[in-house]
């Protein structure tokens, strides 16, 4: 029962209930529960790998990181190899809820402002914070992905293309989130109240962080370039005032033809992982379907 093995995970926990399995999530598990701890009753949240998916340790050294750096973070109450629990953050994660509720209407017009913010205050982590971080080429690693399918991308290959031959020069070397964006933040009436799901953390461009927010498929029809919600700039704003960088257009628009191709090549990814048999899942061969989409968005992100 995960109920007992909840008990054991949890520091102080006397009883454990609620115990309920989260929406999302292709590669890792997400479970709320209430723990009684010193004689309260306290909102937690367990994050699981699943089966084969790799260490959490990084995610875990991310989180604990980012909150130095002030970055509004979940505390972490346990964590090992494979778990993490964490206090649970009220709010709302579910994209179309807060581009489209009036609860998050005094929310939504400050948003990519303080996206900016907290992108640049990620990008001050000192990257011996969190050792051994994953700093390869990602072009390469995505042209490699996308052509190592049987079934050709004549959009995603001219989506590479293009990249290639517009490729900027190498700006500095931060810690990077990797997948910022709506789905990923717990948003309340105030705006960001914590920024999750570090899986993906790893070193490269700045840029890479706020051209991925911008990718078409994480505006979720929202009518905004920035997450749906926003201006690119209010998100420049943001990013310029607490990082002191200039922000460069040119690059950012890059970068988000970038995570625009390489969310087109994991679409392809998740696809395969259901089709081989390998993981035979629902929500994987949903993400595959939207592979489609992607080739459209590059089409349109490079129309004349």
């Amino acid at each position: 029962m995960l109920s007992e093995h909840l008990l054991e995970l949890v520091p102080g926990a006397a009883e454990v209930r609620g115990v309920e399995q989260l929406t999302g999530g292709a590669s890792r598990e997400t479970w709320s529960f209430d723990a009684l701890i010193d004689g309260v009753w306290t909102p937690l949240v367990l994050r699981r790998g699943r089966s084969g998916r790799g260490s959490m340790t990084l995610e875990a050294l991310a989180f604990e990181a980012a909150a130095r750096a002030g970055v509004p973070e979940p505390g972490i109450l346990a964590r090992g190899d494979s778990f993490l629990v964490m206090d649970r953050v009220d709010g709302e994660t579910i994209a179309r809820r807060i581009l489209r509720d009036e609860r998050f209407a005094s929310a939504r017009p400050q948003l990519a402002e303080q996206c900016g913010e907290i992108l640049a205050r990620i990008h001050s982590i000192p990257s011996t914070a969190i050792p051994d971080l994953d700093a390869r080429d990602p072009l390469t690693e995505t042209a490699a992905m996308i052509r190592s399918f049987a079934e050709p991308s004549p959009a995603l290959e001219l989506g590479l293309g293009w990249l290639e031959r517009n490729r900027p020069e190498p700006d500095s070397d931060v810690v990077l989130h990797g997948d910022f964006r709506l789905g990923n933040l717990i948003i309340g009436e105030d705006g960001v109240r914590a920024v999750l799901d570090w899986e993906l953390v790893h070193r490269g461009d700045p840029f890479q962080d706020l051209g991925y927010l911008c990718v078409r498929a994480w505006r979720f029809g929202g009518g905004h370039p920035v997450g749906g919600f926003g201006t690119y700039e209010d998100l420049f704003r943001g990013y310029e005032r607490v990082s002191g960088r200039a922000v460069d257009p040119d690059r950012v628009r890059w970068w988000e033809v970038f995570g625009t191709v390489w969310w087109g090549g994991v679409c392809m990814q998740q696809a395969w992982r259901h089709l081989s048999g390998s993981e035979r899942s629902v929500e994987l061969a949903a993400i595959g379907r939207r592979a489609w989409e992607q080739e459209y968005d590059v089409l349109l992100a490079l129309a004349p």
